[in-house]
C-alpha cells in the first residue's frame, strides 16, 4: 500500500478552494452538498497565508502554474492538508474518484499516477452500491443504541445487518419508501434479529463480469456459500472471507445437502448456492417448506 485512505468528517470542518475557473468550480461541485463551511479565495486573495487561518482542508485548483505554486506555499503556512490540482509534487494528499451515497462513500486511488484508471473504476463500484445505501445506513445509525440493546453480542448483530442490507427494509429504501423501510427495520430490531434467512440460487456464468449486480451482492452478504465446480473465482472475487464454504464437488446436489441448506437458512442465515446446475427443482421444494428462495438468473450472453 502506497498511501493510506482515511475520512475526514466535514461537519463544522472550514474548507479553502484557492482559484477560479472550472478547475475550483469542479472542486466546490463535489464539496456543495456537504456540511463543510466552503470558503471561495481567488486572485491576490489567495495569496494571503491569513485567509488560510483554521481551514481543516484546502484545495487549489487553478490552469495558473505560478498561481498555484504561490497559493500551495501561503497554504502551507496554515498547516491545513493540502491538495494541489494535477500537482500531485505540491500536495500533501490526492483526491480520489468517489462514489457518493450520503454516509457511504467510497474511493477510488492510484496515488496521483493513474486517475483515468480510478474514474474507470468508479463506475465499476458504483453499479454494486445500492442507490438506496445512504438512506438504510442513515436508518441504522439512527438506531445504533437499539441494535445494540437488542443485539449485544456482536457476530449475530453482523447476522443480523446482513440481513437487513439483503431483506425488506432495503428494498424498501431502494424503492424509496423510508417510512415502510423504517418501519420493518425497527420490527426486525423488535424481534432481535429472529427473521429467516434465504436461499439465493446463483448460476455460473461464462465469464465473471456478466454476474448481475443483485448475485454480487448476494456474495457480498452470504454467510454460506454451497460451491460447484467453477464457482472458485467468482467467491475469490465477491465473498466475505469468512463465509463457511459447502463443496458440492465430488459428492454433488443430495437430499443431505437440501435439507442442511433449508436448517440453515430456517435458522436466519444467508445461503447462496453457486452451480451451474439448474436450481428450479430443489428451489420449489425449499419453497414449498417455508424458506425464502431466490434464482438469479444470469446476464445475457451468459
Amino acid at each position: 500500500m502506497e498511501s493510506f485512505p482515511a475520512f475526514f468528517p466535514l461537519e463544522r470542518l472550514r474548507v479553502v478552494i484557492a482559484g477560479d475557473g472550472e478547475p475550483a468550480d469542479a472542486k466546490a461541485r463535489l464539496l456543495s452538498g456537504s456540511p463543510a463551511e466552503l470558503v471561495r479565495l481567488t486572485g491576490e486573495a489567495a495569496l494571503d497565508p491569513a485567509a488560510y487561518r483554521g481551514a481543516g482542508l484546502v484545495f487549489i485548483a487553478s490552469y495558473d502554474v505560478a498561481f498555484a505554486a504561490a497559493a500551495a506555499a501561503a497554504a502551507r503556512q496554515a498547516g491545513a492538508p493540502l491538495n494541489v490540482a494535477d500537482h500531485p509534487e505540491l500536495s500533501d494528499f490526492h483526491t480520489p474518484a468517489i462514489v457518493d451515497r450520503g454516509p457511504v462513500v467510497a474511493a477510488i486511488g492510484t496515488t496521483g499516477a493513474a486517475p483515468l484508471m480510478a474514474s474507470l473504476l468508479r463506475a465499476e463500484v458504483e453499479l454494486r452500491i445500492p442507490a438506496a445505501a445512504g438512506a438504510i445506513a442513515t436508518l441504522l445509525g439512527q438506531r445504533r443504541a437499539a441494535l445494540r440493546e437488542a443485539l449485544p453480542d456482536l457476530p449475530a448483530r453482523r447476522a443480523f445487518l446482513r440481513r437487513v442490507l439483503a431483506g425488506p427494509a432495503a428494498a424498501a429504501a431502494a424503492a424509496g419508501d423510508i417510512v415502510e423501510a423504517a418501519r420493518v427495520l425497527d420490527e426486525a430490531i423488535a424481534s432481535r434479529g429472529s427473521s429467516a434467512g434465504r436461499v439465493s440460487f446463483i448460476d455460473i456464468p461464462s465469464a465473471a463480469d456478466l454476474l448481475s449486480v443483485r448475485a454480487v451482492r448476494v456474495l457480498n452478504l452470504a454467510d454460506i456459500l454451497v460451491l460447484g465446480a467453477g464457482a472458485g473465482p467468482l467467491v475469490e472475487l465477491h465473498a466475505r472471507r469468512d463465509a463457511e464454504h459447502w463443496s458440492l464437488d465430488g459428492s454433488g446436489w443430495g437430499p443431505e445437502v437440501e435439507v442442511a441448506i433449508g436448517d440453515q437458512a430456517r435458522a436466519g442465515r444467508l445461503v447462496a448456492v453457486v452451480d451451474r446446475t439448474d436450481g428450479g427443482p430443489a428451489a420449489q421444494r425449499l419453497a414449498a417448506g417455508g424458506v425464502a428462495v431466490e434464482r438469479l438468473e444470469p446476464a445475457p450472453g451468459s
